[in-house]
């Protein structure tokens, strides 16, 4: 663990013997933030040679788990978990600067002239809204709430992996993301995995073999799509 300007982060170095210089990757978290699951998938983007930034994109405050009873997921991101009395929003406003913040440790602290990012669930948003700061490729995992002028100013690779029951992004979405990744004179990737739902990516069940096989087969997915666009 290591600090992002003032917020929390963790980061997974790549050895000295697979490390490609000059790039890394951060990794924007779903809601569960920074934990067992994200820590151990920024350990293997770092074997694979990718120095890793996981960033506190919640400020403390990551989505309680379980849920209480009636829990509001969109009043969490509103006000986070103390509510309007006692405010910890993670709303654009509030998630860009720690965002910048990680991309600024990257760069000054690790060399990084070329990252990767990588976006699962609610951190594909901030994928697609942090291009112009310096992000030369990018991969999500089933995203949530990405809008299309995010998706149309993100003027990088880019790289979706997307679950067949989904009703953040469902096949609706999925088409008109790709009317626009056609226009976008980048190369765009979407690979569609059947018999999952949102969040395999991160928190499948390791004991259904299709969902092993589909969390596996989206990692290998980004670690490709940097292997080509990244190095």
């Amino acid at each position: 663990m290591i600090k992002a300007g003032k917020y929390d982060a963790y980061v997974a170095h790549a050895s000295a013997d697979k490390v490609y210089p000059g790039t890394a990757i951060l990794y924007i978290p779903d809601v569960h933030g920074i934990w067992q699951n994200s820590k151990l998938m920024a350990d293997q983007f770092a074997a694979n040679g990718f120095t890793t930034l996981i960033v506190d994109v919640f400020n403390g405050d990551k989505l309680p788990d379980p849920r209480p009873e009636g829990f509001d997921i969109m009043k969490w991101i509103q006000y986070g978990s103390g509510g309007e009395e006692n405010p910890n929003p993670h709303t654009t406003e509030c998630v860009d600067p720690i965002i910048e913040a990680g991309l600024k440790v990257l760069k000054e602290n690790y060399g990084a002239t070329k990252i990767g990012a990588v976006g699962y669930c609610f951190g594909a948003k901030y994928v697609a809204r942090h291009y112009k700061h310096g992000i030369s490729a990018g991969f999500v995992a089933h995203p949530s709430f990405v809008t299309e002028d995010e998706l149309k100013g993100f003027k990088a690779p880019l790289s979706i992996a997307a679950a067949e029951t989904d009703s953040i992004f469902p096949v609706e979405l999925r088409y008109k993301s790709e009317e626009i990744l056609r226009t976008s004179n980048q190369p765009w990737q979407i690979n569609l995995f059947s018999s999952v739902a949102h969040g395999f990516a991160v928190r499948a069940d390791l004991s259904n073999k299709i969902a092993k096989w589909a969390k596996e087969q989206a990692f290998l997915q980004a670690v490709t799509w940097f292997n080509q666009y990244l190095l």
